[in-house]
């Protein structure tokens, strides 16, 4: 499956009549979450019915405005975080299960096979539901002619503070081949360095929120000060329920706030991606720990730095580029992969101040997270079973077609990894 974006043109009152079919598919996704609140036992299917009985009902005209579809892709939004939520609770994933909530704002509107139209020349999109948005120019560098209209299956269209844009999901399946390396590596991640390798070689830590923050601050200031507040300065009176309309002024230091943390996420993803198709392209074998990043951030005096950091973004982009291009991955458990020296085995253990690996055992010094690198890698060896004393090759092209999640070790080392902290 490709996603192709293009950023829409038109007119200010074609804008807010797609802001008019959001809020509807927000209504019709809400609905149906509590219509299967309210009836126990209600089924994929159900939800699909009950987006007719929506349209039907004379209290809520808006809702026939949106195309049939339409309405019904919103159901499986509301069905899709159902069955997430069934899922979790069946493999007692722990924590919270992710109990469906109801959406407030929601920024994105979609259709099926039907409410658009592509021009001829695959440069201007149509909307012909009823609300009537008209026609928009897509900008973007894609080229849909290479694709059939019956390859796209849906069309998305997305709400954000600099823009509204047009996804276009084509059914694509995209494959591509490249030569051999002969190499593997480990990755142990971190906060100094954004990642260390099995072989030394360190890639600095962008920091692209911390780098942004005085800027950040600067405008956040300039919106709270721009703020209307209607009980500023009345000491001992009840909060008002109501709000008051805020100025233009105000509008516009919240779209510089939005368009801020907008641009710090497309740096971001941005070199999260360029970095891990390098690592792909470069390597074999590509063996990364298993981190729990939701239970991480709970530590409150790292979290801004482990979500700036985006590790989990990267590890999905490493996941699917190794399948794009047949490569191997695995992701072992990070038990003991800082304390354990790699040479030996030996554990030493230490706190998180301490760069240096320094074994008693048998006198190997080494940098912290290089030590780390080489005990994930021999980790993911172990799991695919084809490790040994000296070099180990990767023969056949899609033989090992694994992406290996949490994989347990057999044997003495799994004895050693079962338990502790990293």
């Amino acid at each position: 499956m490709l996603v192709f974006e293009y950023k829409l043109k038109g007119k200010t009152e074609q804008f807010n009549r797609i802001d008019e079919a959001i809020r509807t598919g927000q209504f019709i996704r809400n609905n149906c979450l509590k219509f299967w609140q309210e009836n126990r036992g209600t089924t994929k299917n159900d939800l699909q019915k009950y987006c007719a009985v929506l349209a039907g009902n004379p209290e809520f005209p808006w809702a026939k405005k949106l195309n049939s579809q339409a309405r019904q892709a919103h159901a499986d939004r509301a069905w899709s975080a159902v069955s997430m939520f069934f899922n979790n609770c069946k493999e007692n994933k722990p924590g919270k299960k992710g109990y469906p909530k109801f959406k407030k704002n929601s920024h994105s509107v979609e259709y099926k096979a039907t409410g658009w139209k592509l021009s001829e020349d695959r440069k201007r999109l149509t909307l012909t539901d009823g609300f009537n948005a008209g026609t928009f120019k897509l900008k973007g560098s894609r080229d849909l002619h290479f694709y059939q209209p019956k390859q796209i299956k849906r069309v998305r269209i997305v709400k954000r503070a600099d823009g509204y844009y047009a996804q276009f999901l084509l059914d694509v399946k995209r494959t591509e081949t490249i030569s051999y390396t002969g190499s593997q590596v480990g990755i142990d991640v971190g906060l100094t360095s954004f990642y260390t390798d099995s072989n030394g070689h360190k890639v600095d830590n962008p920091r692209h929120l911390r780098s942004s923050e005085g800027r950040l601050k600067r405008l956040s200031k300039r919106m709270s000060r721009r703020y209307r507040n209607p009980n500023k300065g009345k000491k001992g009176e009840q909060m008002s329920k109501t709000k008051e309309k805020q100025s233009k002024r105000f509008h516009k230091a919240r779209i510089q706030v939005a368009r801020k943390h907008l641009d710090i996420s497309r740096q971001r993803k941005d070199f999260v991606v360029k970095l891990a198709r390098n690592v792909i392209q470069s390597n074999d074998l590509v063996a990364y720990e298993n981190l729990q990043v939701r239970n991480m951030v709970k530590n409150h005096k790292l979290a801004k730095s482990i979500s700036d950091a985006s590790w989990s973004m990267f590890r999905e982009w490493v996941e699917y580029f190794a399948k794009l291009f047949g490569r191997v991955v695995v992701a072992v458990p990070p038990h003991y992969t800082s304390q354990n020296c790699s040479h030996c085995g030996q554990i030493v253990k230490k706190s998180l101040s301490v760069r240096t690996y320094s074994c008693p055992a048998c006198r190997t010094v080494l940098d912290r997270d290089k030590n780390a690198a080489i005990n994930i890698l021999m980790k993911a060896l172990e799991i695919l079973e084809i490790y040994t004393v000296g070099q180990t090759e990767i023969y056949a092209q899609g033989q090992l077609d694994l992406c290996l999640i949490g994989a347990s070790l057999s044997g003495k080392s799994a004895g050693k990894t079962s338990h502790g902290k990293n």
